[in-house]
Formats: structure tokens, C-alpha cells, sequence
């Protein structure tokens, strides 16, 4: 196992110069840890890590790992138990060695065939979307990381985390799978709810959609995270069923032109989610909420004959 340079310091080897791996790479590297090497198979991941760990070494896995003090696995989720066994069953692992992997779905039990080995395994899953460039790094500050380790050895963990500039929150084991789906559900959904109000804008002939949604979503998360469900606004909210039923009534009409049920579906499922938490904590009567809730299944006439 290859030693560091400085008392304190580590050589990291980063398994995965995807837009994780090489940011975090860098963060580590910037705060004088010495990456010794770096596994980058597409053209894309080789041209990352060249911008971001220039003059760092591209080796095959295995070399990775025996020069490492710190092996960070920064690969898909389904790849990640397959790789960790695999270079288990080579023998490649290393007593003491600290292995780290960025999954938000898994805890430490899938690097439980490296602990076999000695190895010592830490979960740090940042909670933020990567560009895979420079400009990430300065937004690892604001960044929680989702930290899962053994009592013993999550300081070094969280250490790790605020090393590059982010915060650690402990996540149980058992919890780390609602906590990605958490974070899944507010990143991603958030992506395609913008995606589907950009084309309906579009469709009602706004030329620059992105500019109508944008101080209007900016405001609506800022007040959520700062209010939680008090900030709620609109017709639902407002138990306001007749907005409701032409909104409703839109999305159908627009679907026979269209064909196209996706838009139409998310509008219902979230504005059913939104009805019944207004109900639950007092912002809804029950006949204000039924009313919206029948509207919302309503069909198409030719679905019922």
C-alpha cells in the first residue's frame, strides 16, 4: 500500500472518474490527501480526469487498489456489489485499508466483502447533483453528505466530509434506502415536474418557458424548505374546486390531441398527495377535499361507456 507524502495524509485511489468520483477525487486531493491513481474507461471520464486530477495516473482497478490508503468507489449503485466482491475474490483488498464508497441506496453492508478482508468500510453519499466540474467544488460546501459507518470508525467518516467542505448527517443502515428515495423524490421528480410545466407553457405559445417558471419555482422551494407545508399555496390548498376542474378538464382535452398521458397522470397523483396533506393538517374541510378528490378521478367520457 503506497504511503502519503505529509503526516495526516492519505493516497486515495478513485475507482470511477464519473462526475462523482472525480469532484470528491479533487476535494480530497485540494485539501493536500495525494490521489495515486484513477480508473477512467470512457473517453468522457479520461477528458474528467484530466481536468480535474491532471497529472494522476489512469490505472486498471486492481493496481488502484493495491497503491491505495483510501480506495474511493465511485460507481453506479447495480455496479457496486459486483466490484466489491469481484476484487474480493482477487485477493486485493487490504487489512486497515479504508474503502469508500458514494451510493445513496447502500449503506457499509455491501463492502462487507472487503471488511472481510480488513478493509474498513464508510458509506458518504453527497446529497447534491455534479456537473462533474470545477465549479462543483465550491458547492460541496453547502452540501450534506449522508454519512454510514460503524461507531468506531464514523469519525474518520465524517472527518472525511468536513475535510471537503460539506456536513455530515448519520444515516442508520437500515435507513439508508428511504433516505436516497428521499432525495430521489425531491431531485429528480423536482427535474421532470419544471420539465412537464416548461411544455405545457410552450404548448400555450410561451416562447421562453424557463423564464415564466423560474422566479415562481425559486420562491415556492425557498419558502418549503424555510415554511414546510404552511407555505402551500394555490387552488388545492385554497380548496378551490372549480380552478381544479378546468386545470383537470385542459389536461384531458389536451390529451386527444396529444396522446400523451404523463402530464396529465402527475398533475393528478400530486394534486391528490397535496389534497389529502392540506386535509390532514387542517388546511382543507373534508367536503373541500372530497369535492377536489372527485374531480381528480374523473375521465375521459369514452373511458366511460
Amino acid at each position: 500500500m503506497a504511503g502519503s507524502t505529509r503526516p495526516g495524509r492519505l493516497g486515495i485511489g478513485v475507482i470511477g472518474a464519473g462526475k462523482v468520483g472525480a469532484v470528491l477525487g479533487a476535494a480530497l486531493r485540494g485539501v493536500g490527501h495525494a490521489v495515486v491513481g484513477v480508473s477512467a474507461v470512457s473517453e468522457d471520464s479520461r477528458e474528467r480526469a484530466e481536468n480535474l486530477l491532471p497529472g494522476v495516473p489512469v490505472l486498471q482497478i486492481p493496481e488502484i487498489v493495491e497503491r491505495a490508503e483510501l480506495v474511493l468507489l465511485a460507481v453506479p449503485d447495480d455496479a457496486l456489489p459486483e466490484l466489491v466482491e469481484g476484487l474480493a475474490a482477487a485477493g486485493v483488498w487490504q487489512p486497515g485499508q479504508l474503502v469508500v464508497h458514494t451510493s445513496g441506496r447502500f449503506g457499509t453492508g455491501v463492502l462487507a466483502p472487503a471488511r472481510a478482508k480488513g478493509a474498513i468500510p464508510l458509506a458518504i453519499h453527497p446529497a447534491m447533483t455534479f456537473t462533474g466540474m470545477s465549479l462543483d467544488l465550491a458547492r460541496l460546501t453547502d452540501c450534506s453528505f449522508g454519512v454510514t459507518a460503524e461507531a468506531t470508525v464514523l469519525p474518520i467518516a465524517q472527518a472525511l466530509v468536513v475535510e471537503m467542505g460539506g456536513e455530515p448527517v448519520v444515516i442508520a443502515e437500515q435507513d439508508r434506502t428511504l433516505y436516497h428515495a428521499a432525495l430521489a423524490h425531491a431531485s429528480n421528480h423536482l427535474v421532470t415536474i419544471a420539465a412537464q410545466s416548461a411544455q405545457l407553457l410552450a404548448e400555450a405559445g410561451v416562447e421562453q418557458p424557463d423564464r415564466v417558471l423560474s422566479a415562481l419555482m425559486r420562491a415556492s422551494l425557498e419558502n418549503a424548505l424555510a415554511s414546510g407545508e404552511s407555505a402551500l399555496t394555490g387552488p388545492v390548498a385554497r380548496g378551490d374546486a372549480g380552478t381544479v376542474r378546468s386545470h383537470h378538464e385542459a389536461l384531458l382535452r389536451r390529451e386527444v390531441d396529444s396522446g400523451s398521458t404523463d402530464i396529465r397522470l402527475a398533475y393528478e397523483e400530486l394534486a391528490r398527495s397535496t389534497a389529502q396533506r392540506a386535509l390532514e393538517r387542517g388546511l382543507l374541510k373534508e367536503a373541500q377535499a372530497t369535492e377536489i378528490l372527485d374531480i381528480l378521478a374523473q375521465s375521459h367520457p369514452e373511458e366511460n361507456p
